[in-house]
């Protein structure tokens, strides 16, 4: 299919309206697609890979064109990363931009600096220097600009990942089993999902491999009492219901009414019975207090910068600023010390982030365990292999897009020992 100069000017309207970084690129696309209703599939096809194209290579695209309009940047990400040919832009654009694009697409990227290539705020990069040499640091950058899978995971409650294979295949869906997760479904080609009939009755959920992968280090068991401590719309919650058969009691709090109220509509489908939504308004709630040393497993899944979804969330390299991480990381370090209060002796609590950086992950756990030698950690590399999933990166669960196909994930298992502190 040809581009049309509607097409063109319809995604840099759409590129202007995330640039202003008012909220994610997410949500400003679809508080676009909604003032322009009569867009059509093809076109919301071209202007989310477009705008979402151009976020991911955001700094190489402003150093080769030395400016952040959104007309600029779009035309120079057609050129040089969408492979769009010159000529079909003609049409569209003046001499001036022709000649100009013709300098962009001769440009060699390699000879671009680190931050530049690597698509990372240079503040990042000095932070990630001091643990990773720089040939890593470019490889990780360059597999964040790639485009997510799209990852399913089955419901167990009502259904089986085979059954889930032979309907997709049926249904002319290519997928395919994931290699971790035992009830993880990946798309080979991203389809609209939503609309399957699978999905609309609570058969299979959209979730991260990743993701997925903390349900088992949790490890819940029938009859548990269980807390997932920063919910959110419950995609991990929904599978520790599943995992546990729906039986025991699981408390999804979050301090978002919004983000639960979506969990409750995902909840109708799931056939889920044990799993209680609570609103709190911070860690130290009182409906928190009430479970303190009753619980059997803590999931905390905790606020963090979310830079290990850059694939799925590129805009998020435009808003994240070394103060932000700060206040992340005494948040992080709040709900941890809080969380940890739930657990009965014996009780295991696994603490995740979507982040790479150690100051949101190997640090937080190390300062945690040095003031509360009650708790031991845990081997996530053994608590996986007990449930014969092949996946060993050490004593934490840490993830990486190019390795691993997931999102960047970090995880660590704790356990409530029996002694007197």
């Amino acid at each position: 299919m040809r581009l049309t100069l509607y097409q063109v000017d319809i995604a840099i309207a759409a590129l202007r309206a995330v640039q202003q970084l008012a909220g994610s690129a997410d949500n400003e696309l679809r508080h676009f697609f909604r003032k322009n209703p009569k867009l059509g599939v093809n076109d919301r096809a071209f202007i989310t890979e477009t705008v979402f194209g151009v976020l991911r290579h955001f700094f190489s695209l402003g150093h080769i064109v030395n400016t952040t309009t959104p007309r600029s940047l779009l035309l120079a990400y057609l050129v040089k990363f969408r492979g769009i040919n010159l000529r079909e832009l003609m049409p569209f654009i003046s001499e001036a931009e022709v000649k100009r694009l013709v300098k962009i697409k001769a440009v060699r990227l390699e000879s671009l600096p680190l931050a530049i290539r690597s698509e990372f705020p240079e503040w990042l990069v000095e932070k990630m220097q001091g643990t990773m040499p720089d040939v890593d640091i470019l490889a990780f950058g360059l597999s964040l600009q790639q485009p997510a899978s799209l990852d399913l995971r089955v419901n167990t409650l009502i259904t089986n990942r085979d059954e889930v294979l032979a309907t997709l295949s049926k249904d002319g869906i290519d997928a395919q089993s994931t290699p971790y997760s035992p009830i993880g479904v990946r798309l080979v080609r991203k389809s609209t999902i939503i609309n399957h009939d699978m999905f609309l009755s609570g058969k299979i959920e959209i979730q991260d491999e990743g993701s997925q992968l903390l349900g088992y280090l949790l490890q819940p068991k029938r009859g548990d009492i269980v807390v997932d401590f920063c919910a959110g719309a419950g995609g991990k919650t929904l599978m520790i219901g599943a995992l546990m058969c729906s039986k025991g009691r699981i408390y999804a709090f979050d301090i978002s009414e919004k983000r639960l109220n979506n969990l409750k509509l995902r909840l109708k489908r799931s056939g889920l019975s044990n799993l209680f939504p609570r609103w709190i308004s911070n860690e130290n709630d009182v409906r928190i207090k009430r479970l303190t040393g009753k619980v059997d497993r803590v999931l905390v899944d905790a606020p963090c910068s979310g830079l290990g979804t850059l694939r799925r969330n590129p805009d998020l390299k435009l808003r994240q600023t070394p103060q932000i991480l700060e206040r992340a990381k005494h948040r992080q370090a709040a709900i941890l010390a809080s969380s940890s209060n739930l657990l009965k002796p014996g009780g295991r609590l696994v603490y995740a982030t979507c982040s790479f950086l150690p100051e949101e992950n190997q640090e937080i756990i190390e300062d945690f365990l040095a003031s509360h030698t009650q708790f031991t950690l845990l081997n996530c590399a053994e608590l996986l292999a007990q449930q014969k999933i092949p996946l060993d990166t050490g004593k934490f669960l840490q993830l990486f897009p190019g390795i691993h196909s997931t999102d960047s994930f970090f995880a660590a298992a704790l356990m409530l020992v029996k002694k007197d502190i």
